[in-house]
């Protein structure tokens, strides 16, 4: 299949971008490279030395033979550019990573929040367009989050996208129907991704564009069974207060002697998945597509839900380290319960590499090798979600 990648060159896009290589796909990255200025922003790089585009994809061809293109494009803002690339190129299936992915890092200003709702719902709604535009039928696999569905405690294991909702007509008989679960987001960025599934439920229903939306969990470890075979071809780790998941930065803490810190309780629940597992769903998504027609297929990319503060003990446990809590700048229960459902992925083929399986070492591995590089102002999360979770963390609350 002829592919291509949005966002190719991020955390998730470059192993996914890979994997498909690997498969036998046609791949072409198609990234404005706006993570690595983001990075020149923030005055933080990856724990991981990343090469230069270009420099990775000829590391990748002379290491495996296969050839990935590249096109320098920024999908959000230039329409024209993205509908002539698509009506010459015509691709088969569209990865769509090119959204701004930090919840932090949409949260750090009013400028900040502005960027994530322009770049991300402008990036989703003209690829939607350009699409009915040349009248290309590729179908769009989108990575979407499992923060749109919020993090409130409900008795029920979170559905895949839909819920059948009764509800009484004005004559008193029952009627039902399905729904797009109702959305709950936790930040700008959840917010976006939020919009995101309204805009692919109208172009489904409207134009017959067929779309699958990946509602993705927090991604834990860094290498893929690509990017392990040259230190050049290496992906992302980012462990800052904006970028750097949680298990990143505990590693990173750990690496250079601190405490882990856990925001407020740790009770706050959460669905991980492995990087392995990430680009195995997203191939698995985009080789279903014929299956996809009528409405956007919606599935949960998780393989495992934990506690904060559970996740904390795990790793302690694993590199010797202690556990501090702090404030958290997230406005958000301190508690919450979490679960859901995953048949579709794993009823495709996915198979789950859990926290238990003995990748975390890798990862551990990681952290210490490149322990040189890690900027330990850069920890602590520097985004909080209100004034009054700012006025309230004070200066030594650190990450």
């Amino acid at each position: 299949m002829r592919i291509f990648v949005l966002g190719g060159d991020g955390f998730c896009g470059w192993p996914s971008a890979l994997h498909l290589s690997a498969h036998g796909h046609d791949v072409t990255i198609v990234d404005s490279g706006v993570r690595r200025k983001i990075d020149a922003e923030l005055g933080v790089e990856s724990l991981t030395p990343i090469q230069t585009l270009d420099e990775r994809v000829a590391v990748w061809r002379n290491v495996t033979g296969n050839h990935i293109g590249t096109i320098d494009l920024d999908i959000s803002h230039d329409y024209a550019g993205l509908t002539e690339l698509l009506a010459a190129e015509r691709p088969d299936a569209i990865v769509h990573f090119a959204e701004q992915r930090s919840a932090p890092y949409s949260m750090k200003s009013p400028r900040h929040k502005r960027y994530t709702i322009d770049n991300n719902v402008n990036a989703t709604h003209n690829l939607m367009d350009a699409l009915v535009e040349t009248g290309v039928d590729a179908h769009v696999v989108h990575l979407g989050t499992m923060g749109v569905y919020g993090y409130e405690s409900v008795p029920v294991d979170l559905p895949e996208g839909y819920l059948t909702v009764s509800y009484p007509d004005r004559d008193g008989k029952m009627r039902s129907r399905e729904i797009l679960y109702p959305t709950n987001p936790g930040s700008i960025y959840h917010l976006t991704k939020s919009i995101d599934q309204l805009v692919f439920q109208f172009y489904a229903r409207n134009d017959g564009l067929r779309i699958t939306d990946l509602h993705q969990g927090i991604v834990w470890g860094t290498q893929t069974d690509e990017t392990v075979l040259d230190e050049a071809l290496i992906n992302r780790f980012d462990y800052d207060g904006d970028y750097g998941t949680v298990l990143n930065r505990f590693l990173v803490e750990a690496a250079i002697g601190y405490p882990l810190t856990v925001y407020g309780s740790g009770g706050q629940t959460r669905a991980f998945i492995n990087i392995r597992n990430t680009v195995q769903c997203i191939r698995l998504a985009v080789e279903s597509g014929d299956q996809v027609s009528g409405r956007p297929r919606v599935m949960n990319q998780v393989t495992e839900t934990h506690r904060i503060a559970d996740l904390a003990d795990l790793v302690a446990r694993v590199v010797g380290a202690e556990v501090t809590h702090v404030s958290n700048p997230r406005a958000e229960a301190d508690t919450n319960e979490l679960s859901a459902v995953n048949d579709h992925l794993i009823d495709l083929g996915l198979d789950p590499i859990l926290l238990e399986s003995g990748l975390l070492a890798e990862s551990v591995d990681i952290a210490h090798k490149y322990a040189d590089r890690i900027d330990a102002r850069r920890i602590p999360a520097s985004s909080y979600w209100n004034r009054e979770r700012e006025t309230n963390s004070g200066v030594a609350a650190g990450g």
